[in-house]
């Protein structure tokens, strides 16, 4: 089954063809960060309007890249909820023309459905699935581990090298921070979430009064490398259950910087990177993540402890590419912890952020699981809207 995927919930306009829910044919990502770079956050009007003048293009390379017609697309799918309004406008609109146009099905799937699937999609070309169709080169993406054979319904622990349910996944982005149990393909329960600001905002936040650029989380990382992340001591979150709180570590590392420049706590925080060190503003940015990345693994310790029959653990969304989070999770959760978990999945770092093949990549599993399309005359957009549970 092909499947076009197009994903337009924020700033990056995707577009990708997917085989049977693991086989990416192509990956098309037309990124405005170089836009936003400027403004340290994404303006959503300009950004609905970048969409508009690239989503066509994006498709029509996404289809020549695939080596493929539109007849030989079984269907289209698209991010409807939840992201920036406009955003989702530009994408839900542009995949009704074409389902119309083109007489395809068309589902509309949740974004964070889609981040917790691109943990399915093929690493590499060693490790690919062979296609039932003619054979195309396979684009990087997806899980690091090999997959020798695909069964072909989809509906249970079919694939090798995929994840094994019952599943705990953490969904870690700009926008979300959420821990998620699967039972089964296309099953979701939040179990955790954030009760403020997303541990993605956070990253952004900070980064901005360090004075790094947007987005934060590739510029802490990068700063953190030349930093003592043991340097400046920063509070867990006292929240009760798995919920997850950021809002008090990002006013935690505001006080700290401004104690260290001797500043009061009026001091504008836009200025304050004046007044820091290259060295301190490195190790600031890797306390800072060194913490954020321990409250993140203490919750999903504490849900593998209300979970111990958890088979999987599943980190998905942009935050999952940060190199500290994968390394202490896979000491955590491999190496230290005996019983019957499995692996710990991360999708490949290529498709951590928003992309069209992990759209495609849940399409493939709402239809296995039944789910029936949409109208295409009448589907609707929702920028707040949770992850339904089946």
């Amino acid at each position: 089954m092909l499947i076009l995927g197009i994903e337009t919930s924020c700033d990056e306009t995707a577009a990708a063809v997917v085989e049977d829910g693991v086989r990416i044919l192509s990956n098309v990502v037309v990124s405005q960060i170089d836009i936003f770079a400027e403004y340290g956050g994404v303006i959503p009007e300009v950004a609905a309007r970048s969409h508009l003048e690239v989503m066509m293009p994006v498709v029509d390379k996404a289809l020549s890249d695939a080596g493929v017609t539109w007849n030989e697309i079984d269907a289209i799918a698209v991010t409807h909820a939840p992201g920036l309004l406009g955003s989702l406008l530009i994408g839900t609109l542009a995949a009704r023309t074409l389902a119309i146009l083109h007489d395809k099905p068309l589902y509309a799937v949740h974004h964070l459905k889609s981040h917790v699937y691109a943990n399915w999609l093929i690493a590499d070309n060693q490790n690919s699935v062979p296609s039932t169709r003619s054979s195309r080169p396979v684009v990087t993406g997806g899980t690091s581990l090999s997959r020798s054979s695909l069964v072909a319904n989809g509906l249970g622990n079919t694939i090798p090298g995929c994840p094994i349910f019952p599943i705990l996944a953490l969904v870690v982005s700009g926008g979300h921070t959420q821990i998620l149990w699967m039972t089964r393909h296309n099953h979701f329960e939040i179990i955790g979430t954030t009760r403020d600001d997303a541990v993605g905002e956070c990253f952004d936040k900070v980064a901005k009064i360090l004075g790094l650029p947007y987005p934060g989380g590739p510029s802490i990382a990068k700063a953190a490398l030349k930093g003592d992340a043991n340097k400046y001591k920063l509070p867990h979150p006292k929240i009760d259950g798995l919920d997850f709180s950021f809002s008090g570590l990002k006013t935690a590392v505001l006080r700290a910087v401004q104690k260290e420049a001797g500043v009061p706590i009026s001091y504008p925080s836009h200025k304050l990177k004046e007044l820091l060190t290259p060295e301190q503003v490195c190790d600031f940015a890797a306390s800072f993540q060194k913490t954020a990345v321990e409250i993140l693994l203490e919750k999903m310790q504490a849900a593998l402890e209300e979970h111990p029959e958890a088979k999987s653990i599943v980190v998905a969304g942009g935050v999952s590419a940060n190199e500290l989070l994968r390394e202490e999770a896979e000491r955590l959760f491999c190496r230290e912890r005996s019983g019957s978990l499995g692996q710990v999945f991360f999708p490949a770092p290529s498709l951590s952020g928003d992309n069209g093949a992990m759209v495609a990549a849940a399409c493939y599993y709402e239809t296995r699981s039944g789910v029936k399309p949409v109208n295409p005359y009448a589907l609707n957009i929702y920028p707040r809207i949770e992850i339904d549970h089946d």
